[in-house]
């Protein structure tokens, strides 16, 4: 019974280690790539409009202290300002 479980509790270890290692791989590969929507990077705000159709679509930014504005956006990242005024961003349902 001992070699059973010291056999066991190898296995696990080694399976948990290794899942532990695919999920620091996982999550470090996306961060490479623009993600679709608004992001921030440590000083600005963006963006990015993902499609293959080549469409503008109409976003609303929210900004802080000031009023909230629309905007057309075109294919691709779009810089909206400062990380530290602009709070958001989201697709209105329309294009432009």
């Amino acid at each position: 019974m001992p070699v059973r479980r010291l056999v066991t509790s190898a296995l696990a270890s080694t399976a948990l280690a290794l899942t532990s290692l695919g999920a620091v791989t996982v999550t470090a590969t996306p961060a490479a790539a623009d993600p679709c929507g608004f992001y921030e990077t440590s000083a600005d705000a963006f963006y990015n409009h993902c499609t293959s159709d080549g469409s503008r679509v109409v976003i609303e930014v929210r900004v802080a202290m000031a009023p909230d504005y629309e905007r057309c956006v075109g294919p691709g990242k779009t810089w909206l300002g400062s990380a530290s005024k602009i709070q958001g961003a989201h697709y209105v349902g329309r294009t432009c």
